[in-house]
């Protein structure tokens, strides 16, 4: 590496991927769920985030995340046993592949103004994990960052 590309990473020294960082736990609800039926299934303590169940085979994955239904529901002081997941979801949700390097998620992070995305395997068209700024930064950055010593 020259001199005046010292603070760059290597990259054919070490590759992370989102499946190396991923969170193989989520909560998945439907579409038709109320804010408060989906809030109750957040049966995890790190979810900041519901992904929205494809409706057949031919639908596409939503997401809801904690400030949408802050920005929506709270602050609008709308009733949560009244609203449906539908109504406040972004879908569809850009989802990325597991074998995404972590470098090029956060891009694409950076780029569209995303936080999370769901991680769906490209095969089966499922939901695999969930993938965050968090998760790339506390979980790979430092691996990545052994490439430089």
């Amino acid at each position: 590496m020259s001199e005046g590309n010292k603070n760059i990473l290597d990259d054919s020294v070490l590759r992370v991927t989102v499946r190396d960082v991923m969170k193989n736990k989520f909560d998945l609800v439907s579409s038709k769920a109320t804010v408060r039926e989906a809030l109750n299934t957040m049966r995890h303590v790190e979810t900041k985030c519901l992904i929205v169940d494809k409706y057949d085979d031919g639908d596409e994955y939503g997401i809801v995340v904690i400030a949408d239904i802050a920005k929506q529901v709270l602050a609008k002081n709308r009733c949560a046993d009244r609203m449906s997941i539908y109504e406040i979801m972004t879908k569809p949700a850009i989802t990325v592949h597991p074998d995404m390097d972590i470098r090029h998620a956060s891009r694409l992070f950076a780029q569209v103004g995303l936080t999370r995305a769901p991680v769906v395997d490209a095969a089966t068209r499922e939901v695999i994990g969930i993938v965050s700024y968090t998760d790339m930064v506390m979980n790979g950055l430092l691996r990545l960052e052994e490439s430089c010593h």
